[in-house]
């Protein structure tokens, strides 16, 4: 086999898993995993089953194949968001430069969840079904700068910037969250305030500002004015 045939075969089979990967998100996002049939995947992605269990063994590691290349996205907007504050923990004792540096974090947060539509209906499928699906396949690895992250909290907390002593992993998480539900509840809110237009670009930036006002507001101590 000449080596431009195996790099031919190399690619298609990216190609392959690639578009495996984008139906079942599609699939998971619109079904739930328990909802989902990788039949349903396999006429999506226009490959066959069997290549389907060839390449990710069951219906299980498909799902945690898609929710890692999420994650990975995720990580790497998380790694750019916090970055200023792992770079710079002085901010931990600013209350205006902590201020603005969680007011653009959850702006970016906010913004990837809009983007990604899919991300967010899996996740609203993971919280109905009580997380059972993603506690099989989430790994007990910590995160990469959370002991950072603690220090950088306790730091804020003793600043009196911070208001609760919860762990910051939970802090963080009821963040995510607010944004996630926020997005998930759009159709309701605009059927409750039709006149308020949030299914445009505008209501939706609108919104945003509602959403990370909150979330700081919550998470940070008032500062005297």
């Amino acid at each position: 086999m000449s080596k431009t045939t195996r790099r031919t075969r190399s690619y298609d089979a990216a190609a392959a898993r690639t578009a495996i990967l984008d139906a079942a998100e599609a699939v998971f996002a619109a079904e739930g995993f328990d909802g989902a049939r990788v039949d349903a995947i396999a006429a999506a992605s226009g490959y066959n089953k069997s290549l389907i269990f060839q390449y990710f063994g069951d219906k299980l590691l498909l799902y945690a194949e898609v929710l890692q290349r999420a994650d990975q996205a995720a990580s790497a907007l998380r790694a750019h968001v916090f970055a200023p504050l792992l770079e710079h923990p002085q901010l931990a004792s600013d209350a205006q430069q902590l201020r603005a540096f969680f007011e653009r974090a959850f702006h970016a947060i906010f913004d990837h969840f809009a983007s990604h539509p899919n991300l967010l209906r899996i996740l609203l499928w993971e919280m109905a079904e009580g997380w059972q699906s993603y506690r099989q396949i989430s790994g007990q690895a910590a995160e990469e700068h959370s002991a950072q992250l603690d220090q950088l909290f306790a730091q804020a907390q003793q600043a009196g910037l911070i208001r609760s002593t919860f762990a910051p992993a939970v802090q963080l998480t009821l963040a995510l969250q607010i944004c996630q539900t926020s997005l998930a509840g759009l159709p309701l809110y605009t059927t409750l305030q039709p006149s308020a237009a949030l299914d445009t670009p505008a209501g939706v930036a609108a919104l945003r500002e509602q959403v990370v006002q909150m979330i700081v507001s919550g998470l940070l101590v008032d500062q005297p004015s």
